[in-house]
């Protein structure tokens, strides 16, 4: 006769079950102790005696599930992970699965699989690789020991050295914390990432590819804001020279575009706040490791090797497919987003700004080209050393302001382009079409930039 083994509680009940057949127990007691009632103890003791011990064994013992997947279906799933997903996190390669290789199954199922054959994750936490590596050494039958340090008569932390969890703010628009991130994206050389995310729902509202983090990525980012939400309440960001005069070594405003994202700000009536604590802006740096676990996977699986390409699929794709994952529904929350400008606002207020004068040759210098100035396609002269402010428009167009007139920059050649004595030939030179030159609505006075950039000193020297 097979012997039957039983659990705990199917133990319990057969032992109380037993006694009262045999010898005749109360009842009552025996259902008040097994907390049952009268009717279902009597089905057992109807039970008991046509099977005995077996008769409290569960039905569904030994028996395999309904939803039990094959052997072959883990073998696939593993193999797919080690030679296509391999630098994967388990839930993005559940994510993916459903994607790319239509197999809809839990993350529960795919954990459990992985971490059966030895497969951890690149996101597994040092807790859990620590626990595995006492499991194997239990395996090995060695000896583990575990030294515990003596805990200190304080707990207490200075307010400085402890980084306290804040809450989200209220309102959409009302806080975005900016950042880059330098990493190995696609076609395995660095580069940056610059992002900027809401704090009160978490969704991402820009993002850019750049091969440094320079003021041209940071703008791409605040042009998609503009463009896509609004005038933002205000920026959080960290304290490089791009946000902070403070930090530059070398003051001057053409070195480094030190403070032209800052005065971009405030022309649009956006607060700029900057920190050198990372976890104050934790939100921005945790996406980035999101990022970093899911983007760069996808961008090698679509055989992306291009910036202009990633940024293609960052902001068409990814970041939508992103904000429908992980964002907090932006309409449970209210906007202060202000009205979005006008293309042409946006595209003179990302401008990059610089001091220049004028020399006796009735030029001015910038970025390593010598330019003069014109006003309807005719050449404009003045005084050696007047004082100009020299734009650099978002799109690239390049104007200066000079006592508050806005001419028309063009680059003046070392050659000329035809010689009126040995090009008699050549079809005659076309005049260059007439630009467009934009109304000083803008703050483009030479005065006003000087007066920001004293008011940025005196801050510096307090």
């Amino acid at each position: 006769m097979k012997k039957v083994k039983l659990r705990m509680k199917e133990q319990n009940y057969y032992e109380v079950i037993k006694n009262v057949v045999e010898k005749g127990g109360n009842k009552n007691r025996a259902a008040l102790k097994l907390n049952i009632s009268l009717r279902h103890l009597n089905r057992l003791i109807t039970k008991y005696k046509e099977k005995g011990k077996l008769a409290f064994v569960h039905g569904n013992r030994s028996r395999k599930p309904g939803n039990t997947k094959d052997v072959s279906f883990s073998n696939e799933i593993i193999l797919l992970y080690l030679n296509k997903y391999q630098d994967c996190n388990f839930a993005h390669f559940t994510y993916l699965l459903s994607v790319y290789e239509n197999i809809n199954v839990s993350y529960f199922y795919v954990y459990t699989t992985l971490m059966r054959n030895g497969i951890t994750s690149p996101k597994t936490r040092r807790s859990t690789k620590r626990k595995l590596a006492k499991e194997k050494l239990r395996s090995k039958n060695t000896i583990v020991e575990e030294n515990e340090l003596d805990l200190m008569a304080s707990h207490e932390v200075a307010l400085e050295d402890s980084h306290p969890r804040k809450e989200r703010s209220k309102y959409v628009g009302e806080l975005l914390q900016i950042d880059a991130s330098n990493h190995r994206w696609f076609a395995n050389t660095k580069t940056h990432l610059h992002l900027a995310i809401d704090d009160a729902s978490g969704i991402v509202v820009g993002g850019y590819f750049t091969v440094q983090e320079t003021l041209e990525g940071y703008y791409n980012v605040f042009k998609q804001i503009l463009c896509n939400y609004g005038i933002p309440y205000g920026f959080l960001a960290d304290n490089r020279t791009i946000f902070n005069y403070k930090r530059a070594i070398s003051k001057t405003a053409d070195k480094d575009v030190l403070t032209q994202f800052s005065y971009a700000c405030k022309r649009l009536g956006t607060n700029l706040e900057t920190t050198s604590v990372c976890q104050e802006k934790g939100r921005i740096e945790r996406t980035f490791g999101t990022f970093q676990g899911r983007l760069v996977q996808e961008l090698r699986i679509n055989g992306i090797n291009s910036i202009q390409e990633a940024n293609n699929y960052l902001n068409n794709v990814f970041i939508l497919e992103f904000n429908r994952l992980f964002a907090l529904p932006i309409n449970n929350f209210d906007s202060v987003f202000e009205t979005s400008p006008t293309p042409e606002e946006i595209n003179y207020t990302l401008a990059v700004l610089a001091v220049r004068k004028i020399d006796k040759g009735n030029s001015l210098r910038f970025n390593n080209n010598y330019f003069q100035p014109y006003k309807d396609n005719k050449l404009v002269c003045f005084k050696a050393h007047t004082e100009s402010l020299v734009i650099k428009a978002f799109d690239g167009t390049l104007l200066v302001s000079i006592d508050d007139i806005i001419y028309n920059l063009r680059k003046l050649e070392r050659n000329t382009k035809v010689s009126l004595n040995f090009d008699l030939l050549v079809e005659p030179f076309e005049k260059p079409k007439k630009k467009h030159t934009p109304p000083m609505s803008h703050p483009w006075k030479a005065e006003y930039f000087r007066r920001y950039l004293k008011s940025l000193e005196e801050a510096s020297s307090l």
